[in-house]
């Protein structure tokens, strides 16, 4: 069949590649030894699978033999419908494992956070989703680093940005690209009265100077005074760097840092980021068209999930998902949700690849 065919293609790539690795040659170049290791890592999931599936072929078979000797007959009937059971979940794997994947999952992620309407409730919203976040990425392993932050008076932020780094990153946060809204009883609410704020989402793969190129002449940089809520964290240097991308309107801020050197790499870097998510954007306008597209659309208009406080509820309205672990979510136990979404994604990707 059309899938083992290509399993065994893989399965000898993955062999080559082992092989490969061991080179010195290869050993003594990092950039082509990680890119071999990863693609290695990637297929021996697939490999280890396809093994199993073997494996499982194999015993099956056996057990259809044993149906023939009538005095093993009931327990060559149990053992083959378990056994075709684990050989239907193997196949299963085997299709999603074969889906094609996008290149920009293994990328390390810019984040930005924006509050949306509901004034400083919105803005403390939004500090509770970078908290989320972070939490998040902490117990995975992944380096936070603050790239822009505007915080508010009471605490919140008007608007975040920040980088992840780590394998996957890209992958794991792409799906909470959109608009989240917060059902609560503000710390500012005298009466007890329940309101909805909302605050929003992006998220972008990190895009590499050899990824995209910026012109320095379709680039303006200003330099000026950083500043802060009630004249804190403000510098007393021209140290902050605002860069104008002229072709787009773009406009990027940086001021985290007290060297202008690093605010402007940063400012470029979370350019460089939007240019490659808009030319991403206009290639999978088409597959929107099908059904291969990613859960929702990932734009900032497009209400994605609710956190329901009086009802420690949470619901992705994307995928219909509900839990009632409203702290948990919040104390960054995403796993769940996010393995959820990208379930949900695969289903709609062979279902695509079912209808031709």
């Amino acid at each position: 069949m059309a899938m083992e065919e290509k399993l065994k293609a893989l399965e000898a790539e993955h062999a080559r590649l082992e092989a490969e690795l061991a080179r010195p040659e290869v050993v003594a170049d990092p950039q082509l030894f990680q890119k071999k290791s990863r693609r290695y890592a990637e297929l021996s999931e697939i490999v280890e699978a396809f093994r199993d599936y073997r494996r499982v072929e194999e015993e099956l078979e056996g057990a259809r033999e044993m149906l023939k000797d009538p005095e093993l007959k009931a327990l060559a009937e149990a053992e083959v419908e378990a056994l075709s059971s684990r050989r239907a979940e193997l196949e299963d794997r085997l299709r999603r494992l074969l889906l094609p994947k996008d290149p920009a999952d293994e990328k390390n992620a810019i984040v930005e956070i924006r509050a949306g309407t509901g004034g400083e409730e919105a803005a403390l919203f939004a500090r509770d989703l970078f908290e989320m976040y972070r939490r998040y990425a902490e117990r995975i392993g992944y380096k936070l680093e603050i790239l822009d932050a505007h915080p508010t008076d009471l605490g919140g932020f008007s608007k975040i940005v920040f980088r992840l780094e780590g394998p996957g990153a890209y992958g794991r946060f792409k799906f909470e690209s959109g608009v989240h809204r917060v059902q609560r009883v503000p710390a500012t609410e005298t009466q007890g009265r329940i309101h909805t704020s909302t605050a929003t989402v992006a998220v972008l793969p990190e895009a590499e100077e050899t990824d995209l190129e910026l012109k320095p002449e379709e680039i303006r940089i200003d330099v000026m005074r950083a500043s802060g809520p009630g004249g804190q964290g403000v510098n007393t240097t021209d140290s902050a760097v605002r860069v104008v991308h002229l072709p787009t309107g773009i406009i990027v801020t940086s001021q985290e840092s007290r060297s202008q050197i690093k605010n402007r790499e940063r400012a470029l870097m979370i350019l460089r980021s939007r240019l490659l998510e808009m030319k991403r954007a206009e290639e999978q306008k088409k597959l929107r068209e099908t059904r291969l597209a990613q859960i929702g659309t990932g734009e900032r208009s497009e209400k994605i999930r609710t956190y329901n406080f009086p009802q420690s509820r949470v619901t992705d309205h994307r995928i219909q998902y509900t839990t009632k672990n409203l702290e948990g979510v919040l104390a960054g136990e995403l796993d769940e949700l996010h393995e959820a979404l990208l379930r949900a994604e695969q289903e709609r990707m062979l279902a695509a690849m079912a209808d031709g």
